[in-house]
Order: structure tokens, then C-alpha cells, then sequence
């Protein structure tokens, strides 16, 4: 595919997302649904446009999914606003830490004792789908940093710990097969993949958002310096806590989401004033921005703002690349009666069990726990470990095996939740609105009593 088709093909999405993208959202239509349907068209299947195939291709597209889940996690961290004393932490921890294991888990077994899958392979495929995807889920996230809602943080913060938290168990699935050093009785995969990559990832990225975000913010408020170029910010910080925690054979994606996490709070310590917007009276020119960037009061929002816009913009074009590459790879796809079974297992009841299991005795109404378990939205972060596996040993037919699964999937993950995601999630904001105002009426008759 020529340069200038590419041009063609990219200019024409970019044009039309830009067109429709608010009618879009009033749809039971995803854009996600829109770049599957387009990239199925332009490969093999298709037009034969591109034509990716998962074998040859594998070196590139882990690498550019590596980067999608870098830019999203570091947004995700970024719109997690809640302080860590909130009680609203416990879910998405549980989610991501119980409810994905226990996903890896019930895969195993179905990989196993179905599918007739090595143990090492039936791990490894737990742990390309167990987790979440925080790029696709951007419709059940939250939006304000201040956003309380139980099932919009829960599935924000499950997309954003659950991709660092799966890791392990990819490479446990490779380690039994031969393919990756797990040491004695495995304690180095116990030590080192898990127990040093969770806690230094953290760490890595807590300080390094957390003296980046200072940094930023004393050397604009005292000396009215470093004001502007916020996406080389964004851009910096991402790939350094990478860089870092990677050296340090810690979890760099988790260090990226910690990272955005310690930068969200250094604005929160900028006595949570909001930045005003672009565009109001009174800050059209220059001087003004500058007035706004360097306030005492205010420098911190506005970084904060900044850094945020930009990296939505990123997450979205990322996306449309990615998805694109999916809709061309289904070419190589065999949907059988066994795959499709599969898929309703991990849909239907996989996923609903994990996620019983993981938040009994949680505060979580039913309405809240149905819909958690309906959406574990799988996606790029499962295309980024099944390039990752292959490119780390996977061949033959394990790798045939995962591919199928794996792209299948992730297309009717993006169709399933994108046709479902409007209906059901404006049924959930009807129905807390309704519950509101019940509240409100009783706390109203017991004011008059």
C-alpha cells in the first residue's frame, strides 16, 4: 500500500470522525466499530490494501500497541482524580488484582479441559485475555477527574491496573513453556515478574510524576519559566517512567499509569481551582495564558488541562491505527463452532464469574455489578501480549491457536460493547438520576417531619 494511499485512507477517517463524531455518540455505534468495518474492507478480505499479517508483522505491531497502552495509561492515571483514602480505590483494585487472576485462572481451565491446550499455552492465553482494555473503554470512563460515579471509576481503574497486572501471568504461560526463565521453583518469575515489576513500577512513576509535576509547576508560579510546550511534557513523562522502570525490570506500564496518577495529584494540591478554558473572555491573547500558566493558584489546572487534551488526542489516533490493523488481520481469523463457544464462555461467563467472585461483600448495587461484569472490554492490551508472545517463542499451532482466539475476541469485543455501550450506559445514567431523586424527595419528607 502506497504512501499516498495511506494519505487518502488516513485523511478520509480522520475527516469523518471529525464530522460525525457527535452523532456518533447519540448512536449504538462505536468508533471503534467504524475503524473495524474500514480495516476489514482494506485487507485481504477486502480490498487488499493491507495486508497484516500477524506472523510478519508481529515486531511492528507490538511496538506500536506498546505505545497505544503507554498513551492511554497515562491518561487513565490522569482522570483518576479520587484521593487514595477513597473508599472508591477498593473496587478497581479488586477488579484488577482478584478478578483478573481468577479470569486467568477459569481460561486455564477452559484451555485445558476444552481446548486441549498445554498447560503453559492455556496460562498464557489467560493472560493475553484477562485484562481490560483502557483504550476501547473510553464511553464507560470517567471524564471529570472528580467523577465519583462507583461504575465509571471502577472500570476507569480497573483499565488502567489490569494491563501491569496481567504481565506475570504472559510470561508465567511462556516460562512453562520454555520460552521464558522463571528460575527454581519459580522465584524469579514470583520475585522479579511479579513482586518487584508491581511495587517498583509504582514506585518509579509515583516519583517521577510527582517531581516532573513540581518541578513544572515552582518553576512557572516562582520564576515564569517552562510555560508551554505541555505535550512534550506529556510526551517526556511517558517515555521516561518507561524508560526507567524498564531498566529497572519494574512494570513500565504500570510506572506510566502511576506516573499520570502523581501528576493528577500535584494539580490537586494546587488549591483545586480549575483552569478556565480556552476561548473565554479575556484570555484570547498571549499574556493572558501566560498570566493563567504562572498563577500561584492556578498553574497546576492548567498543566493539568493541557497535558490532559493532548493525550486524549493521542489515545484516539492511536486507536484508529490499532483497530485499523484488527479489522485487517480478521482476514486471518477462522471463526469455528469451538472459537465461537469460547467467546461465550469468556463473555457470558468467565468474565461475570471473576467479577461475582472477586467483589463479594463489595458496596456495589446490582445494577453497578451487572454492568462491570458486562463490560471487561477486551482489545488493544490483548493484541499487545499475543505480538508479544510471538515475538518471545510462540510459533506452530499454539500460535495459530491464540492468534484465532485472540483477533476474535477483540472484533466482538468491539462490537458486543460498542453496539451495547450507549443504550445500556444511558438506562444506568437514567436510572441513578432516578434514584437521586428519590433520595432527595425522602430526605426532604424527614426535613418536615
Amino acid at each position: 500500500m502506497s504512501f499516498s494511499i495511506w494519505a487518502l485512507v488516513i485523511g478520509a477517517l480522520l475527516i469523518t470522525m471529525a464530522l460525525a463524531g457527535s452523532l456518533m455518540k447519540r448512536l449504538p455505534v462505536s468508533a471503534s466499530m467504524f475503524y473495524l468495518v474500514v480495516g476489514y474492507g482494506l485487507g485481504s478480505a477486502g480490498w487488499g490494501l493491507m495486508a497484516p499479517e500477524p506472523h510478519r508483522t508481529a515486531a511492528i505491531l507490538e511496538r506500536v500497541s506498546e505505545v497505544a497502552l503507554l498513551i492511554s495509561l497515562f491518561s487513565v492515571g490522569l482522570k483518576l482524580g479520587l484521593p487514595f483514602s477513597s473508599h472508591h480505590w477498593r473496587l478497581p483494585l479488586r477488579l484488577a488484582f482478584v478478578s483478573m487472576t481468577l479470569t486467568v485462572g477459569l481460561i486455564s481451565l477452559v484451555g485445558v479441559f476444552w481446548l486441549a491446550l498445554p498447560l503453559g499455552a492455556a496460562v498464557l492465553l489467560g493472560g493475553i485475555l484477562a485484562p481490560t482494555d483502557p483504550v476501547l473503554a473510553s464511553d464507560v470512563q470517567v471524564d471529570d477527574p472528580h467523577d465519583s460515579d462507583r461504575l465509571r471509576f471502577s472500570l476507569t481503574g480497573e483499565g488502567g491496573l489490569n494491563d501491569a497486572a496481567a504481565f506475570p501471568f504472559v510470561l508465567l504461560g511462556l516460562g512453562l513453556l520454555g520460552m521464558h526463565q522463571l528460575g527454581a521453583g519459580g522465584w524469579r518469575w514470583l520475585g522479579i515478574d511479579v513482586l518487584w515489576a508491581l511495587a517498583g513500577g509504582l514506585a518509579i512513576g509515583a516519583i517521577l510524576g510527582a517531581l516532573i509535576g513540581k518541578l513544572v509547576v515552582y518553576l512557572r508560579t516562582r520564576h515564569q519559566e517552562a510555560v508551554g510546550l505541555d505535550e512534550f511534557l506529556a510526551l517526556g513523562l511517558v517515555a521516561l517512567a518507561f524508560g526507567v522502570a524498564q531498566l529497572a525490570h519494574a512494570s513500565g506500564f504500570l510506572s506510566v499509569f502511576a506516573a499520570g496518577l502523581a501528576l493528577q495529584r500535584v494539580k490537586e494540591r494546587s488549591r483545586r481551582q480549575k483552569a478556565p478554558q480556552e476561548g473565554q473572555a479575556g484570555l484570547q491573547d498571549k499574556e493572558s495564558h501566560l498570566a493563567v500558566a504562572t498563577h500561584p493558584n492556578l498553574a497546576g489546572a492548567y498543566m493539568m488541562q493541557a497535558v490532559r487534551g493532548f493525550n486524549e488526542q493521542l489515545e484516539r489516533i492511536a486507536e484508529l491505527v490499532i483497530v485499523l490493523a484488527v479489522g485487517a488481520m480478521l482476514a486471518y481469523v477462522r471463526v469455528d463452532l469451538a472459537t465461537t463457544a469460547f467467546l461465550v464462555l469468556l463473555f457470558f461467563v468467565l468474565r461475570p464469574l471473576a467479577v461475582w467472585l472477586g467483589l463479594l461483600g463489595a458496596q456495589v448495587s446490582g445494577d453497578q455489578r451487572l454492568l462491570i461484569a458486562w463490560f471487561g472490554i477486551r482489545g488493544i492490551g490483548s493484541i499487545y501480549y499475543l505480538m508479544f508472545a510471538l515475538n518471545h517463542g510462540l510459533t506452530g499451532s499454539l500460535a495459530d491457536q491464540a492468534i484465532n482466539i485472540t483477533l476474535s475476541a477483540v472484533a466482538a469485543s468491539i462490537i458486543l460493547h460498542g453496539i451495547s455501550v450507549t443504550p445500556l450506559m444511558s438506562l444506568y445514567a437514567r436510572r441513578q438520576a432516578g434514584k437521586s431523586r428519590r433520595s432527595d424527595s425522602e430526605n426532604r419528607r424527614h426535613e418536615i417531619r
